[in-house]
């Protein structure tokens, strides 16, 4: 059966990673300031812009429209994507989407599967919401993936008849072989993976990248919906649509990416109360810093994508590199690295280094030594190979690791560049070394001046245009 998608509770701005990589591919790729996939995010600078949300309780500014949101991909088997805290106040939800779920895949002989990469935090309440769902099927229990340290330990201390944790996805599709009858499917943590070395089917291969594309929309749609709340609270909106449409706007009149914006209003601080400027002390405009990968590819300094597809084809050509990742960091998600672009790295890989929230990853290392850091055999690496970042860069057959800290002007990290090799070693001489750091620099001056200026144009933008956005925006309901 053909695999399909759906998604519950938020509109659609993300498509499934692709099967092929490719010079230039951005994480934003097809992504526009209109109506097309928004997959990108942008950090905050520490001038108009803290390194962390700052958010006024009282007025509510942490609003959000849904507290807990599930993906579905229904094929052979069903595979929910849960994303959110799953505390006291989203039971209710949780309740509901798994009742739902379960009952679809009871119609029509399926196991569910629910994949918890999106989920940082669990309740004792969200367990026993979880318990009551799910202990009659002690006989064929639902399958966890991808569950955080904290919630798993939640799990694991509750016993759930009705629960069976795994690591990893590609656990599970070892175990739930998409062409076999759910009939067959046996139910004890033991049973028997796919045999060794054989060959993964068609079916099974489009369902692992649809999970892997739906795990893109819940990193997404979680930025989008508390800033979508936000908007709603300080401008008096009345629709979760009237708050998107406002972002909307904002984003193409100033060709600025949904998600980037969308990080932009968490970390902001809020305009005052009736203020006509969100930034009413703001200077002129600077000018766009004199960095020599613009202009070598006759790229704009206010063109994002431009600017970052850029930086990667020069990181390739001063490199030699096999695989190349760009990350940027995100205050709004507790300053996680988010894959910005990248250089050949494959749909399970763009999974792995979409978000990297710390150690052993080599350029996690690097933002928080502030200084280069470099792993000549991820085999010899104990922590590395490990953990699931190194083994799939093994897996992919990278072997070697070398991450440049983004410094800015002010000495802050704001992102990595990140080189891998298929064979062990150091693979840089001087020179490429020296021009590399050269390099990041300049990315570095490029994004703070990008974020000083493009990025709070766009928020002055939706502050002045609000009540416009309001007026025109269609219903959804």
């Amino acid at each position: 059966a053909a695999v399909t998608s759906t998604c519950v509770f938020c509109p659609d701005d993300t498509v499934a990673p692709g099967k092929g990589s490719h010079l230039g591919h951005s994480e934003d790729e097809g992504e526009t300031v209109s109506e097309k996939p928004r997959t990108e995010q942008e950090p905050a600078e520490p001038t108009c812009l803290p390194d962390r949300a700052r958010f006024d309780r009282k007025r509510g500014e942490m609003a959000s429209s849904s507290p807990v949101t599930f993906h579905a991909v229904s094929g052979q088997v069903t595979l929910v994507c849960l994303s959110g805290s799953l505390n006291a106040d989203s039971c209710v939800d949780l309740a509901r989407g798994l009742q739902h779920h379960l009952r679809q895949a009871a119609l029509h002989g399926q196991r569910l599967v629910l994949d918890m990469s999106g989920v940082p935090m669990l309740s004792s309440a969200a367990r026993r919401t979880l318990a009551q769902a799910t202990d009659h099927l002690a006989h064929l229990p639902v399958l966890i993936v991808e569950a955080h340290h904290h919630p798993r330990q939640v799990l694991e201390r509750g016993n759930l008849l009705g629960i069976r944790l795994h690591d990893h996805l590609a656990d599970v599709l070892a175990i739930l072989d998409p062409a076999a009858p759910s009939s067959k499917i046996k139910a004890s943590p033991a049973e028997p993976t796919a045999q060794s070395g054989a060959p993964e089917t068609e079916s099974a291969e489009a369902l692992r990248l649809e999970v892997l594309g739906l795990r893109a929309k819940a990193r997404t749609h979680a930025l989008i919906g508390l800033a979508e709340g936000m908007l709603m609270t300080r401008y008096d909106l009345q629709r979760p649509a009237e708050a998107f449409a406002l972002l909307r706007e904002a984003s193409q009149h100033l060709n600025v990416p949904m998600r980037v914006l969308a990080s932009a209003v968490i970390t902001a601080p809020a305009p005052q109360a009736d203020a006509k400027f969100w930034f009413p002390g703001r200077a002129t405009r600077p000018s766009a810093p004199t960095v020599g990968f613009l202009p070598v590819h006759n790229a704009s300094a206010a063109d994002r994508r431009q600017a970052l597809t850029a930086a990667l084809y020069e990181i390739v050509t001063v490199s030699y590199a096999d695989a190349v990742a760009l990350h940027l960091t995100d205050p709004a998600q507790d300053d996680a690295l988010i894959l910005e672009q990248h250089h050949a790295l494959d749909a399970t890989l763009r999974d792995h280094a979409a978000r990297i929230v710390g150690p052993p990853a080599p350029c996690a290392r690097a933002r928080e030594q502030g200084q280069t850091v470099t792993v000549p055999d991820i085999a010899e690496d104990p922590a590395l190979s490990a953990h699931p970042v190194g083994q799939a860069l093994l897996d992919a057959g990278l072997h070697s690791v070398h991450s440049v800290p983004l410094l800015n002007p002010d000495g802050l990290c704001n992102g990595t560049v990140t080189l891998h090799w298929s064979k062990p070693g150091l693979w840089l001489t001087h020179v490429q070394s020296r021009e590399l750091d050269v390099l990041a620099g300049d990315i570095a001056t490029w994004r703070s001046w990008y974020r000083r200026t493009v990025l709070l144009d766009a928020l002055e933008y939706l502050h002045q245009h609000h009540r416009e956005a309001a007026r025109s925006s269609p219903c959804f309901d």
